[in-house]
């Protein structure tokens, strides 16, 4: 009952007049963020107009057939978050799956999904992991760098190939940032201490920013402190011509795991992560051709200790290198456009527990896109074809369709095939409580979605509706609670449901003496069923009890004077187990020219619950922080 006044209690906040959806504007690129906009005013253009990377056609986000939310920095701006980690929980249909607070351990899934089965990349590079998904989050940089994120949900192995079993989130970070030096602190409960130092210079043609950041915290009960460190250097050149694009991103964590992995019980387990990309990349643009090429490498570490500092009785490490390159092209004919793609890369893992292990793969890409009845209707059918060394050729074809019914609504359906092979976890990992299984076969899966988008001037909506049947999926799961849990592969399960959202701009239209409005509403609701058959195992570490069934989210932002914000996040779950919960989270932000003032409350209610493997979450807890900026 609690949770149904605390909504009615949202909604009764909004009660001010209804206009133009913030959502439509993001920046222009190559402009300074709307975080500056006291200090610039940059200009604004309507969201339809952005093109969205995540596609190899590279069309524009209303001509999308695909369920696609891009979150521009104007709004990340506002949701009252500093991790973009949080950022992602306020995202309708994803579910991050924390293991406590800040920089610790937490799960990217969605639709139903398993932490493997999402894909994460940042400005097109893919950070899938041969270990294991666990780590993919690792890799997020700071918030304060990133452009805007493209979150594609549904079969998207088309476009990026195997492990965007259930969707894709694409990190656009920003080319340059307008002020030369910011420095920012926080410090807040259970000793939490932050701190991180952005440094830029656009010399000519070019630019370049730097940002080292170190984030600390004493744990919120017994071993679960940490401590993060980690620099991003970001460098464009020749920016007015063909550019050059440098991203080099190192990451160090090191935290208490109470229960992470193994029981409950394990109140002593202690993990340290290391994740590091390096990029290269560019674009040509000719007549009726465009090249995209680059080239990257990706390491992750990770080092395992059963009892904190005694590695003699149990630790493992894993050391995985990715080295690649990657070329698209896109064809402009008088039959439409055509992208094309090519990816070679090579895999190899040093590990005390795994082995040393190595894999080869080369991913083929191809989409036509054909338009019909003065571009209202478009048809964009493709496929992609990937060899692995150790797991042979596999393809993944698919197909959009959409039909634009007025210049505000847009109705759109899709089918497509997606696939997944196992990690070297799945295959090979063993300790007291868990065996990896070496013939596990890849999990595939057919999916098709039925969606529609309007995007009015006064609001925003968006309705999707998914099938998704899945053949031998994997999970670690036993017969009884005293047997070890083993890597197996379960049979067809279809996962259906239904995702909406709207988003409302609040403010009078008059209110527009700045490019980024601070009062709106986001409600959205995703519902998931699960039908499972031929199930021979009663008790699942991931897939069988830790779906979402129902989720409530609601965010509203409230602008109290030229300077001041304050903003809520709701968010109300039902798990497929039958475990209910509701967060709430607030925060305020005070800005002038040089000074940014902010407080955080988290879990305002006090709330008992857990995300993922019992682990406890935090009760109320508060940070607060202090940003100067020239």
């Amino acid at each position: 009952m609690r949770s149904i006044f605390t909504l009615i209690g949202f909604l009764f906040l909004c009660s001010a007049q209804v206009s133009r959806p913030q959502i439509l504007f993001a920046q222009v690129s190559g402009e300074s963020s709307p975080a500056d906009s006291l200090k610039e005013n940059p200009p604004i253009q309507n969201l339809g107009q952005v093109v969205v990377s995540s596609s190899r056609l590279s069309f524009q986000l209303k001509e999308s057939s695909q369920t696609v939310q891009v979150i521009p920095f104007s709004i990340m701006d506002q949701s009252g978050v500093t991790l973009l980690s949080e950022l992602l929980q306020q995202v309708n249909g994803l579910d991050i799956q924390r293991r406590g607070v800040g920089f610790t351990q937490a799960d990217l899934t969605m639709r139903g999904g398993t932490f493997d089965q999402s894909l994460l990349l940042i400005d097109g590079i893919r950070l899938d992991d041969a270990q294991t998904g666990h780590h993919t989050l690792n890799f997020l940089p700071p918030l304060s760098v990133v452009e805007r994120i493209e979150i594609t949900k549904g079969p998207s192995a088309r476009i990026f190939g195997q492990n965007a079993f259930t969707g894709a989130i694409n990190i656009i970070t920003r080319k340059e940032i307008a002020q030369p030096l910011t420095l920012h602190a926080a410090a807040g409960s259970f000793g939490q201490r932050t701190g991180q130092i952005t440094l830029a210079a656009s010399p000519g043609k070019h630019s370049i920013y730097a940002v080292f950041s170190s984030n600390e915290s004493d744990g919120y009960r017994h071993n679960t402190d940490f401590d993060q460190k980690s620099i991003l250097v970001r460098a464009s050149l020749n920016t007015r011509e063909s550019p050059l694009h440098l991203i080099a991103l190192h990451s160090d964590r090191a935290f208490g795991a109470n229960g992470f992995y193994a029981t409950p019980s394990a109140i002593d387990q202690y993990e340290e992560t290391e994740a590091t990309l390096v990029a290269v990349s560019s674009q040509r643009i000719l007549e009726r051709l465009i090249l995209k090429p680059s080239l990257y490498w990706r390491r992750g570490e990770d080092l395992y200790q059963y009892i904190r500092n005694r590695p003699e009785i149990y630790e493992n490490l894993h050391i995985t290198h990715k080295i690649g390159s990657n070329l698209d092209a896109i064809f402009v004919t008088r039959f439409g456009d055509t992208g094309l793609g090519v990816d070679v890369s090579g895999i190899r893992i040093q590990s005390t527990n795994l082995g040393n292990r190595s894999r080869g793969m080369m991913t083929f890409y191809l989409e036509q896109r054909l338009t019909a009845f003065n571009d209202r209707m478009d048809l964009t059918p493709g496929i992609t074809s990937v060899y692995f060394s150790d797991f042979g050729w596999h393809a993944f074809p698919g197909i959009d369709l959409g039909f634009r019914v007025t210049n505000q609504m847009k109705v759109y359906a899709n089918l497509g095939k997606t696939y997944r092979i196992p990690t070297y976890t799945d295959l090979y990992y063993s300790d007291r409580t868990t065996l990896g299984n070496p013939d596990l076969f890849p999990e595939r899966a057919q999916a098709y979605e039925l969606g529609l988008r309007v995007n009015q001037a006064r609001f925003w909506w968006t309705f999707a509706y998914f099938n998704r049947v899945s053949t031998n999926l994997i999970d670690y799961v036993k017969t009884n609670p005293e047997d070890l849990f083993q890597a197996q592969n379960i049979q067809r399960i279809e996962t259906k449901g239904i995702e909406t959202e709207v988003f409302l701009r609040l403010s009078p239209f008059r209110e527009t003496s700045g490019p980024v409005d601070r009062h709106h509403l986001r409600i959205g609701y995703t519902t998931l069923e699960n039908n499972f058959r031929e199930i021979a195992f009663p008790i699942s570490r991931y897939t069988l009890n830790n779906d979402l069934r129902h989720q409530v989210t609601v965010h509203y932002a409230q602008p109290l004077g030229a300077n001041w914000t304050i903003t809520g996040t709701y968010k109300w779950v039902e798990r497929s187990s039958g475990r209910r919960y509701q967060i709430a989270d607030f925060s305020s932000r005070w800005r002038t020219r040089f000074i940014t003032l902010n407080a955080h409350l988290y879990n305002a209610f006090d709330e008992t619950y857990w995300e993922t493997s019992l682990i406890p979450m935090p009760g109320r807890n508060a940070l607060f922080g202090i940003e100067f900026s020239l």
